[in-house]
């Protein structure tokens, strides 16, 4: 069974540590939740994992089916199955959303479709799961509004179907029922065999999905860790009150 495993990470940027010794395992089929305040260490970390050079990782490892991944470039990480999506998606002008993730199909998965082939594909997926479809023939992020820009973030999971997701913010910003098209698109992978981590600082996010493990982060470190009944504490005390 595939895992994803950070043991003991640090994480510092600008001279400054942001993350404190995270240490969490994710297997294949499992959703996380890492919860925490604003500012808590959250991105810091999902970022640092993907090899964001603003952050340096000045301790412990990342492995991916036991095999160490920490220093390999960005683009290696996500050729072997490591998916993040950003909390503020960055606009790519002139390059439709097909032609974007076609190529990175094409060097994910090492398999040869016509553009054409593929956009078939990926049409039918997007009615298949009730997103609009014309996405695909829109500039990667351009122009889009934030919840735009995450159903764009999910057509891309559809597409590439990843070992693991890493989510920040999926929910933000999302109205409800792009929110639901959402996450049965999560659900669907999940059965499927990818795990998961998402991060948030709503509590309400779990009233649409049931994870596995929920962390709480504060002050850069993983400070309380527990299964569904943590989830439940969460969202009728609050996580602050909590990891108090």
């Amino acid at each position: 069974m595939s895992e994803f495993q950070v043991n003991n990470l640090c994480v510092a940027t600008e001279g400054k540590t942001v993350v404190d010794g995270a240490s969490f395992a994710i297997k294949a089929g499992e959703i996380h939740v890492l919860m925490g305040p604003n500012g808590s260490g959250k991105s810091s970390l999902l970022n640092a994992i993907m090899g964001h050079p603003k952050y340096k990782i000045t301790a412990g490892s990342v492995l991916l089916d036991a095999e160490d991944i920490t220093q390999l470039p960005t683009e290696k990480k996500a050729q072997a199955g490591i998916f993040l999506s950003l909390q503020h998606l960055p606009e790519i002008a002139g390059v439709t959303l097909t032609n974007f993730l076609h190529k990175a199909y094409v060097a994910q998965k090492g398999a040869g479709m016509t553009p054409l082939d593929f956009y078939k594909l990926m049409d039918a997926r997007a009615k298949e799961f009730g997103i609009d479809a014309n996405f695909l023939k829109k500039h990667v992020n351009a122009g889009l509004s934030g919840g735009e820009k995450k159903q764009s973030e999910v057509l891309q999971l559809l597409a590439l179907e990843p070992k693991f997701a890493l989510l920040d913010e999926i929910d933000s910003g999302v109205d409800v029922d792009a929110q639901k098209r959402v996450f049965v698109v999560i659900e669907y992978l999940r059965a499927k065999g990818v795990g998961f981590l998402l991060v948030s600082h709503h509590p309400n996010l779990l009233q649409h999905i049931t994870p596995d493990r929920v962390h709480v982060m504060k002050d850069g470190k993983l400070v309380l860790s527990g299964d569904n009944t943590l989830a439940a504490e969460i969202a009728a005390k609050g996580f602050d009150t909590l990891a108090s």
